[in-house]
């Protein structure tokens, strides 16, 4: 039996997993973000209330440096910069496993979701970003290359130059991203670039809800925003889709919760993609209320070689 914990910035959920990858009953405290040892107490607490515990896995907002195992953490403060599993492996004495949670999502969805059964699997992040993991063969990929599955960064617009989208085209600027960079696709990706899309091409402030449900009613100028939208980036899914061999990218995240711009996307990437199937390939996620913990939990047990228990 293994510990398993799904970490943000307002709260700690916690479950004990099987060796067949079943998670119990959860449990969930409130997250200290400022003191460390505060942080730890609450792991140990919960590690406890659960029973003997061969180790434990953690999925977290957050992203590890593949190199020296650093994480960056900006909601909550007193683990960011830490080399977070080495600090925990030695307070907790167990071993400590750490996964991104984009990463524990597509884990989860190769393993429990809609996933099974597919060889190559990306797991799709629409939230407030972008974002996404790969699994292939039923293990998760990174690597000291960089974080794979981050198709959100990186300019894919050169320099003095603008995006085109939608028809008839129009003009997209190349906004700054907040990873420190220009013409990222997560500046027009997730929630905040609809949202930023939206008021670019209309001039108008509404949330993603709202752009949304605006669309759905027949709305002119958000059927102009999602068509650009999608648009921007049914392009770059479809490299990802020839690069990779995905045959199934499961969708998570508060924009995943709209099946209609899910499968509009989906409609788009598979026009574009050099297999073509009547088959949809960009689908709702399927893991559950819980992608985090399943996600940790398949992560722990491959680590202890249980795996396939």
């Amino acid at each position: 039996m293994i510990t398993c914990f799904d970490i943000g910035g307002s709260a700690i959920k916690c479950a004990v997993a099987t060796a067949d990858g079943r998670i119990g009953d959860l449990q969930r405290v409130p997250t200290p973000t400022q003191d460390f040892a505060a942080f730890t107490a609450a792991l140990q607490a919960l590690i406890a209330a659960g029973g003997p515990s061969r180790g434990v896995a953690i999925s977290i907002a957050g992203v590890i440096d593949p190199v020296d195992g650093r994480i960056k953490c900006a909601n909550i403060p007193c683990i960011d910069g830490r080399t977070l599993a080495a600090d925990l492996s030695a307070a907790l004495g167990l071993p400590v496993w750490i996964i991104n949670d984009a990463d524990s999502f597509a884990l989860a969805e190769a393993q429990a979701g809609a996933g099974r059964g597919h060889a190559n699997v990306f797991g799709l992040i629409l939230g407030t970003g972008v974002g996404g993991g790969l699994v292939i063969g039923g293990r998760l990929i990174g690597g000291p290359g960089g974080f794979a599955g981050e198709w959100g960064h990186g300019p894919v617009v050169a320099p003095f130059t603008v995006q085109i989208a939608g028809k008839p085209p129009q003009t997209i600027p190349r906004f700054q991203c907040g990873c420190g960079q220009a013409g990222c696709l997560d500046t027009v990706g997730g929630a905040r670039g609809l949202e930023r899309l939206h008021h670019t091409l209309h001039q108008q402030a509404l949330d993603s809800r709202q752009i949304i449900d605006a669309w759905q009613a027949g709305d002119a100028a958000a059927e102009r925003t999602i068509a650009c939208f999608i648009d921007l980036l049914s392009g770059p899914l479809a490299m990802l889709v020839n690069t990779l061999g995905a045959s199934i990218l499961p969708a998570g995240g508060g924009l995943a919760n709209s099946a209609p711009l899910i499968a509009g996307l989906d409609q788009a990437v598979r026009a574009a993609t050099l297999r073509k199937t009547a088959t949809p390939i960009i689908v709702p996620g399927q893991s559950g209320t819980e992608p985090g913990l399943i996600g940790a939990a398949w992560l722990g047990l491959e680590k202890l070689g249980d795996k396939h228990a």
